[in-house]
């Protein structure tokens, strides 16, 4: 029983997380599925299946508030479905150890990038003139998904962190439309492991604890990714992205070090990330004030 209530607060926590920021779920659920013995597969697999509801719930939640993309879905989720549906089956039947730490590289280089673009750079303001491409999202949506079939997450990861550094849409936007496209990535994956697997190794009471979690965290995830300003949230996604990878970086075999700076290093993330984060609610205030500061009438003439 105390198994079960853990799980339902970890899909209840990882859908907050994933429905406000556009990423977590498969990181924080499929992570403890592994400390627990889970095989990857099986853990994939899990996360999938309890997703199915919950992200249901949650792309509903965000084109209600008004936070999806149509064309961005559209041109996102197909593509995205082959790719899961491909990566569970290859999952199924390959380790995918090596990739892990390669994967993560790369995006924490794009945390790096998006965390100081928020922080120190203006924001862009997206306009409907320059729609993002097919010839983007496709490939886009298909590299996504595999991984997140692969690498028991990387919709978001992937997904998100590749939408907000193009400037095209707003961070609310990126977030909802991911969340609606993960839906399909879901489903697709599923399948892939039903036919990949079966479903004997699954154990569909952790399935169904996770899924009553996430499905009472995505309407409030939705709101908040409404509701926070576009400048904090792009840092929180930014810092979210930087933190997750160093982990898993730091993990491989390569570029391990010593618990007091392994120990050292996170801390200076967390507290590089509150910084940032700080800094950037100061300059929302700040232009917030200025946008709204009535113009300076001109002097009377004499």
């Amino acid at each position: 029983m105390q198994t079960l209530i853990l799980l339902g607060l970890v899909g209840l926590a990882a859908q907050f997380i994933n429905g406000s920021l556009g990423m977590g779920y498969g990181v924080t659920s499929t992570t403890l599925l592994l400390m627990v013995g889970t095989s990857p597969a099986v853990a994939s697999a899990t996360v999938n299946l309890s997703q199915v509801g919950s992200q249901l719930a949650s792309g509903f939640a965000h084109w209600r508030f008004g936070n999806v993309d149509r064309h961005v879905v559209l041109r996102i989720a197909a593509p995205g479905a082959v790719g899961a549906f491909t990566g569970a089956l290859l999952l199924s039947r390959l380790s995918t150890d090596a990739a892990g730490p390669l994967m993560s590289t790369i995006l924490l280089a794009l945390g790096l990038y998006l965390l100081l673009r928020f922080t120190l750079r203006d924001l862009p303001r997206p306009t409907g003139a320059r729609p993002l491409s097919t010839v983007f999202l496709a490939p886009l949506g298909l590299v996504a998904g595999f991984m997140n079939s692969t690498g028991g997450g990387g919709w978001g990861p992937v997904g998100t962190t590749a939408l907000l550094a193009t400037g095209r849409l707003e961070p609310r936007k990126v977030i909802g439309s991911i969340s609606v496209g993960e839906f399909a990535v879901v489903v697709a994956g599923s399948l892939g492991f039903a036919v990949g697997l079966g479903l004997s190794g699954i154990d569909f009471a952790w399935v169904g604890v996770m899924l009553l979690g996430g499905l009472l965290a995505a309407p409030v995830a939705a709101w908040l990714a409404r509701s926070v300003p576009a400048r904090p949230l792009g840092a929180m996604v930014g810092g979210l992205i930087v933190l997750t990878n160093t982990r898993v970086v730091l993990g491989a075999g390569w570029a391990q070090l010593p618990p007091v700076p392994t120990y050292a290093l996170y801390a200076g993330i967390l507290l590089a990330w509150a910084a940032a984060v700080a800094h950037c609610w100061r300059l929302h205030f700040a232009e917030r004030r200025a946008a709204g500061a009535p113009e300076e009438e001109p002097a009377p003439s004499r």
